[in-house]
């Protein structure tokens, strides 16, 4: 007798029911998304924009002389070309591709452009997929992209293709190793699909490679959102990365789910951090979609300013720099304050938005770096020993700082550890005090990515609250109707015990319990100081029961969201923008562009007016300190706290915050859904954004 297992999996249904394609996948590989109108023709070509100028970094001109005088050009759309011109256009090309960094949505819309562009301008036309990053291109892995392949991919997430990796062109052997890939794979152009530092790798590659006459072109990649490329004159030039838009729908899915739950349960609070170390453009972007009750932005934190501590030190003749940036004590309490609102009015749950690099906008926190990495750096070289040798424990360690926080009180100097530094840097949990003081990595930098930015947060906000419960601060209102019908219900007359139990009575809405009663034992006192219990009485258990109703218990859930919405299948904004950046790659390396990121103009804007047009990469690097020492980089761009992006949602903070009885004010952005009318598209970023664009054009 045969095996029922067996045949249940070769039934036509079970087999239909768990194959690997199913009709989504199978419906978002057919789709071909629109090309922009320059890139609709049989030919294009490259015009020159110089209105658009840069600031020359010195050290980029002497070590990019071959492309730093590069402009932007913009792709236009032709039928016909001179027949010399048509021959160049249409000789037979090797190009190579490869992914570098982490997966963002889109990538394989990048190859489809290109692979497309490329087969229709000539089919001898080659292009080669490097596998695993660019260790790829160092070690000649590559792979012959065919159309099956790159139809097996198409619109759909990750870079599973031909996948990606994090080494860096970074070094004289690696060029060298790199250049020689090139000459035996015989390759025309290199294209680079990548975030900043990708990006700085292909302009150095452009100029490496510009005497054998390979071009490379750049791609912007990053789901953070940290490319936004501008001139000197502020205008635009690139708006956003490609699967930021994907990432931050993944995310705010995921985040309305939550906030769904905390209204349902209402007994949680969801601490949500999501990807973005230097920038918070991922958490503007689900305060937007979700509108969470409470959202952290960084760039916010670092640009505040105590203005009650500015005006404190002009009155007594001094200045208080320590009121530039805020420190993680107030944020804490900023964050308890909404929380204790929020629960006096019966919503002891909420949701709220942090962005993973919070902590590195906290002033504070990177004195502390900058003070602990002195005073390590000196112990080692004064005693010629190791500080963490010599101090193995936490304790040691504190208790070293501390004498050096006497020392500077006693011997009255200007102290590298101050007796303010020790007191602020007890503040911080443990664990946290530990990661500052852990070793340095191998250039003597602080490891950021270590550190759990909500444990940190959260550990202060839940110190703080038990501190306001036990002051009686921290309560949950009783809503009056639920009152009366309590002790209605036990027999008792509510207007009798209301009095004594609530601090304003009678009101409609929530009430709130006495700041004095904080436990049964007080509850009685005040019970039997208004008269309304005797000494010998028991407190009757309606009234116990109101009175542990408005008992907070603050819960929390921690959530991460990044890895879940790099693998997300691109939205349509992503779908579209990545495959004409695919075939915006092809324009300009069939014109001859070499060093230039492809981009599209105009993202904010209906997709009718999007433009391709290359972006030269060295004008835009500057020198910053990376790895322990100034090195030529792109400049992550941040989040613009005058943006109407971010005013919308600083102007919407208490509507969002809700602390006041009826619903919760959430926004439900919904799956998504890749078609569809009501399907968005485009970022909500951009949308608010592009009107602050049309005003200033006006």
């Amino acid at each position: 007798m045969s095996d029922p297992v067996q045949q249940y999996l070769a039934h036509p249904a079970v087999q239909e029911a768990i194959a690997n394609v199913n009709s989504g996948l199978e419906e978002r590989r057919a789709y071909r998304p629109p090309r922009c109108a320059a890139l609709a023709h049989r030919y294009t070509r490259l015009t020159p924009c110089d209105q658009y100028v840069f600031d020359i970094d010195r050290e980029a001109r002497r070590l990019l002389p071959s492309i730093i005088d590069r402009r932007v050009e913009a792709v236009s759309g032709v039928d016909t070309l001179p027949d010399e011109v048509r021959e160049a256009y249409e000789r037979s090309r090797r190009i190579g591709i490869v992914f570098s960094g982490g997966p963002a949505p889109g990538g394989h819309n990048v190859i489809a452009g290109l692979y497309d562009a490329a087969k229709a301008a000539n089919p001898q036309n080659e292009i080669y997929g490097f596998l695993l990053g660019p260790e790829g291109v160092i070690e000649n892995e590559a792979v012959r992209l065919t159309r099956d392949m790159v139809d097996a991919y198409r619109n759909i997430g990750g870079f599973t293709m031909i996948r990606t990796g994090r080494a860096k062109i970074d070094t004289a052997r690696k060029m060298a190793l790199s250049r020689q890939t090139c000459k035996r794979l015989k390759l025309d152009a290199l294209v680079i699909v990548g975030g900043d530092d990708s990006n700085t790798n292909a302009a150095f590659l452009a100029e490496e490679l510009f005497a054998d006459g390979v071009q490379v072109i750049g791609v912007p990649k990053t789901i953070d959102g940290d490319i936004q490329v501008r001139d000197r004159n502020g205008r635009v030039l690139c708006a956003m990365s490609f699967g930021f838009h994907t990432a931050a729908r993944a995310f705010s899915e995921a985040v309305s789910n939550l906030c769904t739950d905390a209204s349902s349960d209402v007994k949680y609070w969801h601490i949500c951090k999501v990807m973005g170390r230097v920038a918070s453009h991922l958490a503007l972007e689900v305060a937007l979609q979700t509108h969470a009750n409470i959202t952290l932005i960084g760039e916010e934190l670092a640009d505040y300013v105590d203005r009650r501590r500015i005006e404190k030190a002009k009155a007594e003749g001094t200045v208080d720099y320590t009121a530039y940036g805020m420190t993680l004590r107030h944020l804490s309490r900023v964050i308890c304050n909404a929380i204790v609102r929020r629960a006096a009015v019966g919503k002891n749950y909420g949701v709220m938005v942090i962005p993973e690099g919070l902590l590195e906008f906290i002033n504070e926190i990177q004195i502390f770096i900058i003070k602990l990495n002195t005073i390590i750096a000196e112990y080692n070289q004064t005693h010629d020993t190791d500080f963490h040798a010599s101090f193995p424990l936490l304790e040691d360690k504190l208790e070293y700082l501390r004498r050096l926080a006497r020392r500077s009180r006693e011997e009255n100097v200007l102290p590298v550890w101050s007796s303010r530094d020790d007191d602020l840097f007890n503040d911080i949990p443990a664990f946290f005090q530990e990661g500052l003081l852990t070793e340095r990595d191998s250039h003597g930098n602080f490891q950021f990515s270590l550190v759990e930015t909500d444990k940190v947060i959260m550990g202060l906000v839940s110190d703080y609250l038990d501190f306001l419960k036990e002051k009686g601060l921290y309560k949950v209102g009783i809503q009056a109707a639920y009152y009366r019908k309590t002790l209605q219900q036990a027999g008792l007359d509510p207007d009798r015990f209301g009095p004594a139990l609530f601090a304003e009575y009678p009101l409609d809405g929530y009430l709130m319990v006495k700041p004095a009663i904080i436990s049964v034992k007080t509850l009685k006192q005040e019970l039997v100081r208004a008269g309304v219990l005797g000494d010998a009485e028991a407190v009757p258990a309606a009234v116990e029961k109101i009175f542990q109703k408005s008992v907070p218990k603050f819960k929390t859930q921690t959530h991460f969201y990044g890895y879940d919405g790099r693998g997300a299948n691109p939205t349509r904004f992503d779908c579209n923008y990545t495959y004409n950046l695919g075939l915006t790659v092809f324009a300009l390396i069939a014109n001859g562009a070499t060093g230039q990121m492809a981009a599209i103009r105009n993202l904010e804007q209906e997709f009718e007016h999007w433009e391709p047009i290359g972006v030269p990469i060295a004008p835009l690097m500057r020198l910053e300190e990376r790895g322990g020492r100034l090195s030529l980089v792109i400049e992550k761009s941040v989040v613009d706290t005058e943006s109407v992006a971010f005013q919308v949602v600083k102007a919407l903070r208490e509507v969002w915050l809700a602390a006041e009885p009826g619903p919760d004010n959430y926004r439900v952005p919904g799956p998504i859904r890749f078609d569809g009318e009501s399907e968005e598209n485009r970022p909500i970023t951009l949308v608010l954004n592009a009107l602050q664009s049309i005003a200033s054009s006006t």
